[in-house]
């Protein structure tokens, strides 16, 4: 992934691009896979960096969804395992078996989520991680050592996926861009382009340089989020608003509050919601919380409410009770959910369901959806984009693709298994002083700096320490005792002078505020 090359690509290209992705999250990043795999002349424009937003900020979860099981969304659960099947297999290095503990303290909830996961098992079918089974008392206590002993009767174990969510979409692009794609970060649409009330392109603007670009194209595909509606309102002025916004927010513990190699899932909050105490990184993550929000902010906060509830209803089912103090990172995100028509659901009760909208002028909108289901919201979206533009039919083949780095032998017990077959070549850029951690909390190296700029397109640093490595998300306070180091190292391999360090250092001192407690 190289900027100025792609960049030199858009400069030279007279013809219209078949098809354009407005959105380098998820949805936009496996549209660009699917549409280049089949053949068609693919370009992606995000306004920020990729994964930026929602796609960074997730649970860390490939999972069918237990409680949209619950809700009586059975269409939903099916298609969810059926993508988090086929995400572990082409993507081994970044997607795992994790196995969930539901603590029981009544004596028929163990048969009634037992029977209930037995389903959820055989929805799975041959893509199923293993079966779910019901617990004794000392078995759960062995499992989850800090759960709350006072009245344990038992518990049922289960398997679902985990991830490392902004690892998995910078995999996604590199495999694009092995396909033909070209991608872009740091280039804002600020205008769609129209001829006899058609699409016909864009005007972009690279947040880099200031320059402006006049990008034709005979689709575009509108893949922002939470941001669909500012985009549709380019395209519609009067547009009623699309998306419903909801934020979740995870908390990040040391792993001492959750020993061992198995997370914890209460099925019932106090707002009706499940709870996911997840090991993650040597971290823990806990979350999340569904709030309706009006205000859809690039950089989301957590609320004081958000925080309290979390402590709160992970305290009720941990020995060891987590207080603000014991919190290393906190962070927020939207979920962009896809509005019912009379607006009265809250939004713990929208469908996670995607929708593909086409706007009377050829605007294709991805609405809603879910990280598992980024492959087949793609299949949908590019299925789409065929008939609006007249396209020659291709055939999807993302369902048996390999994702770059693909290694069926990753260690997961290694740092750096998130790299897949790139670890080694990264090792490689100077063995004798860039695989020393820079850091004894977590692990990153110089030469995973240098990585990060000169192979995935990391132009900040909040790029780096945010999303090409994660960890602004796992310790907020000691992220920000290494970026001096991180700053000097990007100004060496990027080649820029002591402002450019010194700007970026400030910048990214104000967006680590918001993951400190």
């Amino acid at each position: 992934m190289n900027r100025k090359k792609n960049l030199k690509k858009v400069r030279q290209r007279t013809k219209p691009w078949d098809i354009l992705i407005i959105g380098g999250g998820a949805s936009g990043l496996g549209a660009a896979l699917d549409a280049a795999s089949r053949g068609y002349k693919t370009l992606l424009l995000e306004k920020h960096d990729f994964a930026k937003g929602t796609s960074s900020r997730s649970t860390k979860l490939v999972h069918g969804g237990v409680r949209y099981l619950q809700n009586g969304d059975i269409s939903l659960v099916i298609e969810a395992l059926r993508e988090r099947g086929i995400m572990r297999k082409n993507a081994p290095h970044l997607v795992r078996d994790l196995s969930f503990v539901i603590p029981s303290y009544d004596w028929w909830n163990s048969p009634f989520y037992g029977l209930g996961l037995k389903v959820y098992d055989m929805m799975a079918g041959k893509l199923g991680l293993g079966p779910s089974t019901l617990l004794g008392r000392e078995e759960t206590l062995d499992l989850i050592p800090n759960v709350k002993e006072d009245g344990l009767r038992g518990g049922v174990i289960y398997h679902d996926g985990q991830f490392d969510d902004s690892r998995m979409a910078i995999s996604l692009g590199l495999t694009a861009e092995v396909h033909g794609a070209t991608l872009l970060n740091y280039m804002e649409v600020s205008a769609l382009k129209k001829e006899n009330e058609m699409i016909v392109g864009v005007e972009a603007v690279d947040q880099i340089s200031g320059n402006t670009y006049d990008i034709p194209a005979k689709v575009v595909i509108n893949a922002t989020g939470v941001f669909s509606d500012s985009i549709i309102q380019k395209d519609q002025p009067e547009a009623k608003p699309m998306i419903r916004p909801s934020q979740g927010v995870h908390l990040v513990l040391d792993q001492s509050f959750l020993p061992g190699e198995h997370a914890i899932m209460v099925p019932q909050t106090t707002d009706g919601r499940v709870l996911f105490a997840v090991p993650w990184h040597d971290y823990v993550v806990v979350g999340t919380t569904d709030t309706p929000i009006d205000e859809t902010l690039e950089e989301p906060i957590a609320l004081e409410e958000e925080i309290d509830f979390i402590l709160s209803n992970a305290a009720a089912y941990m020995t060891r009770k987590p207080n603000r103090s014991d919190v290393k990172s906190v962070f927020a995100g939207l979920r962009p959910l896809a509005a019912s028509q009379d607006g009265s659901e809250s939004t713990k009760e929208v469908s996670r369901h995607h929708k593909i909208t086409v706007s009377t002028s050829g605007l294709l909108s991805i609405l809603g959806g879910k990280w598992t289901t980024y492959r087949k919201i793609a299949e949908d979206a590019i299925n789409t984009a065929i008939v609006v533009g007249g396209f020659p039919e291709r055939k999807c083949n993302t369902e048996l693709l390999p994702i770059h780095g693909f290694d069926y032998n990753s260690d997961w017990e290694n740092p750096m298994h998130v790299y897949g077959t790139d670890a080694d070549k990264i090792r490689d850029l100077n063995p004798s002083s860039g695989e020393s951690s820079l850091s004894t909390a977590f692990h990153i190296t110089p030469n995973m700096i240098q990585w990060a700029v000169t192979e995935e397109m990391a132009l900040t640093l909040e790029d780096v320490l945010a999303r090409r490595t994660r960890c602004l998300f796992l310790d907020a306070q000691e992220t920000l005792e290494i970026a001096p180091k991180v700053a000097a190292l990007m100004q060496e391999f990027l080649q820029k002078d002591e402002e450019w360090k010194t700007q970026e250092l400030e910048r990214f001192s104000q967006v680590a505020q918001n993951y400190i407690l």
